[in-house]
This record gives structure tokens, C-alpha cells and sequence, in this order.
């Protein structure tokens, strides 16, 4: 059994937030009966990340049927890399959308949020986002409609959003207990070595 995950990339994206994904569905390719598929896309070829290197996706956005795709990936990035010049574009958000408009599972990352939030797919529904000082990113989310959550993790329905680099890795495991079993991501993040968050690191507020 295979399932296809999309991992989209916006100009200024940070790299850990997409390696937290290649690497656990990597590994739950190599342990499981199912086998992922994960492609890499930008709107352009080569993607600058956040801190200034150069990554080359696997393809073009325009090149790829997001229709045969199982789940979306969306790492945030930075205002100063031009990350929203391209994550709040309507091919980036239309592909947003397709996921949404069949259910698919939608994980994203830190600001990765406003993404979703500008596509119109968080009015009235639960989510996070990077918690910078003052608020303002949170005012972002609430400004289209969202229900902020003072949580590292939240999920509503088919979305998943988390508030920054050090909860990618918790993120991704639970987008592989959505599309497996519980048991199974359980498995892949005793075979990496990823420690349990303590009940503090999911109910401490981080505002």
C-alpha cells in the first residue's frame, strides 16, 4: 500500500519544519506496510529557505495533480526570506483548497497557519500558530475568522497546526497516526528516539 504526501514549499520556508516530515515518514516507510511517497514542490526552482541556502524541489506546483496526493505538509518561514510573497498566493492557497474540498489531511507548521487561514479554510475552526511576542500573529489568524488555541498542537477535523520548529517532529507523528494508526506512530517515534512530551509542553500556555 502506498500513500502520497505533498510537502509545499514557499519561497523563505525553514528546513527544519519540512525535515521533521521527510525524516518520520522516511522511517515509517521503512518499518511499515505502507510506503509514502513524499514530493517536494515550490512555485520556483531553487527555493531560498529562511537562513539563505538554496533547495531544489522535485518539482513545479504547476507540474504536479495535487488530486493525487493524500496529505498536504506546509512549513512556515519568515517575513524578512519573502515567505508570505508566496504563501499567501493563489496558486498556494487553490492547492490548499483541493485538500480541504476532499477532507484530506492538511498538517502545517508555526505561520505555515496564515496560509490556511487566508485560502478561507479556518473560518470558525480551531487552530495555532506561532506565538510571537504581542500577539501578532495570533491577531492574523483571528482577523480570518479563526478560533485561536494557546496550544503547541491542535486539530480540527482534518487540519493540524502547530506553533513552531520544536513542535514539527510531534506534528508530523501525529499527521502519520491520522493516515496509519496510533500504534504504528508510536512505533516509528520509539524506533527514532523522539521522547513523550510531558503534560506541561501540551497544556502550558506559551503567550
Amino acid at each position: 500500500m502506498q500513500k502520497r504526501v505533498l510537502i509545499l514549499l514557499s519561497n523563505g520556508f525553514e528546513v527544519m519544519e519540512a525535515g521533521c516530515f521527510t525524516e518520520v515518514f522516511g522511517w515509517a516507510s521503512i518499518y511499515g506496510d505502507v510506503k509514502f511517497d513524499q514530493l517536494s514542490v515550490g512555485l520556483r526552482s531553487p527555493v531560498t529557505t529562511t537562513f539563505g541556502f538554496d533547495v531544489l524541489p522535485e518539482k513545479l506546483l504547476n507540474d504536479v495533480n495535487v488530486d493525487e496526493f493524500d496529505a498536504l505538509v506546509i512549513p512556515g518561514g519568515f517575513a524578512d526570506a519573502g515567505f508570505y510573497e508566496e504563501a499567501l498566493s493563489e496558486p498556494f492557497l487553490d492547492a490548499i483548497r483541493n485538500f480541504d474540498k476532499r477532507q484530506a489531511p492538511i498538517a502545517a507548521v508555526c505561520v505555515g497557519s496564515l496560509s490556511l487561514a487566508a485560502a478561507g479554510i479556518l473560518n470558525g475552526r480551531r487552530a495555532t500558530i506561532y506565538h510571537q511576542i504581542g500577539g501578532k500573529r495570533k491577531a492574523e489568524l483571528e482577523r480570518y475568522g479563526s478560533v485561536f488555541v494557546d496550544q503547541p498542537l491542535v486539530v480540527d477535523r482534518n487540519v493540524m497546526t502547530s506553533t513552531g520548529p520544536g513542535t514539527g517532529i510531534e506534528l508530523a507523528l501525529k499527521l502519520l497516526e491520522v493516515l496509519t494508526t496510533s500504534e504504528f506512530a508510536q512505533e516509528i517515534r520509539g524506533r527514532m528516539r523522539i521522547p513523550i512530551p510531558n503534560l506541561t509542553w501540551y497544556e502550558k500556555p506559551q503567550l
